[in-house]
């Protein structure tokens, strides 16, 4: 809040610093106007206890005028709030309200600003009240919005929080700006506390694609793949981007990624996978090292048997009606880093059509185009995934965006 807090204090102006907000007959005594000033120019050195001594020197004058009791409200608040007294601080702005001297611009400022005050204090209903006050008179700072989502927040009210920080958030893209990354947090939140999974996954998204970290990758891909009716099917492809984004968390990442290749019959992507776990230092040592090896050793061999039976597999899978085995294949080529041939046969069995699962074969196209690096065709093809009734073509095409957002950040 300190660009509010630096507006009040702009509203002192020279000399006596109160001519502002006064008919140019109201005067200030000089019992009461001096040490008002020496507390002004200690407040702008930041000596804000000193300030408030010489504040209580002007509030022992007796009888003063309605304008020098204002003026030393309006000091006190000042100094009080810069001495982390916020209860004073409060007090005395509302009673500066109160006199009915602040217009426009500088009683936003002071509305503006008791709501901050009353956030410091841990009195969110008050802040909450004192916020909405400042947009009915005309607000807009955007600091204030912030002050109302949080008081929602930390009150338990996740869903006039989550109602608060998404109006924010979509005024902020609106202007081409970036929401900070606290705010996205606690919508993720507010929406998690609602058991609000589709909002809470539509804040991870915005997340993970203004700060790509592996945390927010994790539950992103976590929360995709608790969705009901999530296909066994798409599970190496969960894992494909888990491990392309990197968000693993250990050596099971790698192992399950490489015993779901060799299940799906693609032992060079098997026989990859283990082999950049090792190169990460992830597999090979500790307990399990011998566990690694032997799923490496396994890996291998059955690569290299692959490799031998390709051409083959090729001939078979082109007389066949549908394109099925093509996409298979091409997937089988990509494994072994053969990515021009991979790609043919993939587009082939695409363009044969009858296929099982034809949102897959994009998907995995896209994926082929991207380990080929070539990122605007990747991009191209997942945003060609629909998304359907049936097939758990939902999650195919949930996964092809996620994809598409790796995609457009990979350097």
């Amino acid at each position: 809040m300190r660009g509010l807090r630096a507006l009040i204090l702009g509203v002192f102006a020279a000399g006596l610093g109160f001519s502002a907000f006064a008919a140019e007959t109201e005067t200030v005594r000089p019992e009461v106007g001096k040490p008002l000033q020496e507390a002004q120019k200690l407040i702008t050195e930041r000596k804000y206890k000193e300030a408030l001594d010489k504040v209580r020197v002007a509030e022992g004058v007796k009888d003063k005028s309605a304008y020098e009791s204002f003026a030393t409200l309006q000091t006190r608040g000042q100094a009080a709030r810069g001495a982390g007294d916020y209860d004073t601080a409060v007090k005395s702005f509302e009673a500066v309200l109160g006199s009915d001297r602040l217009q426009g611009k500088e009683r936003l400022s002071f509305i503006g600003e008791i709501a901050v005050d009353y956030y410091s204090l841990k009195d969110y209903p008050k802040a909450i009240q004192a916020a909405q006050r400042y947009f009915k008179e005309g607000g807009a700072d955007n600091q204030i919005h912030t002050v109302v989502a949080q008081s929602y927040y930390l009150t338990g009210d996740y869903a006039n929080a989550a109602k608060e920080l998404q109006a924010q958030i979509l005024a902020e893209e609106k202007a081409n700006q970036a929401p900070p990354e606290n705010q996205l947090i606690m919508l993720a939140d507010a929406a998690h506390r609602q058991k609000d999974d589709a909002a809470y996954a539509a804040a991870l998204e915005k997340l993970v694609s203004r700060y790509p970290k592996k945390d927010y990758w994790i539950n992103l891909i976590a929360e995709l793949r608790r969705k009901p009716g999530f296909p066994a099917r798409l599970e190496l492809d969960a894992d494909r981007l888990k491990l392309a984004v990197g968000a693993v968390r250990g050596p099971e990442d790698y192992l399950e990624t490489a015993q779901l290749a060799l299940a799906e019959a693609l032992p060079g992507e098997a026989r990859q996978t283990v082999e950049k776990g090792y190169a990460a230092g992830v597999l090979g040592s500790g307990t399990e090292a011998e566990r690694h090896k032997r799923l490496r050793d396994l890996a291998v061999k059955k690569a290299a048997e692959d490799e031998k039976t390709l051409g083959q597999s090729v001939k078979e899978a082109s007389s066949q009606k549908s394109g099925n085995a093509l996409v298979n294949t091409g997937q089988d080529y990509i494994g072994h880093g053969q990515f021009d041939r991979g790609i043919g046969l993939i587009e082939q069995g695409i363009g044969k059509g009858d296929l099982k699962f034809p949102e897959d074969a994009k998907l995995h196209l896209g994926i082929a185009y991207l380990n080929a690096g070539q990122k605007a065709k990747a991009v191209k093809e997942f945003e060609t995934v629909q998304s359907q009734t049936g097939q758990g073509n939902d999650a195919v095409h949930g996964l092809a965006r996620l994809w598409a957002l790796y995609a457009k950040q990979a350097s």
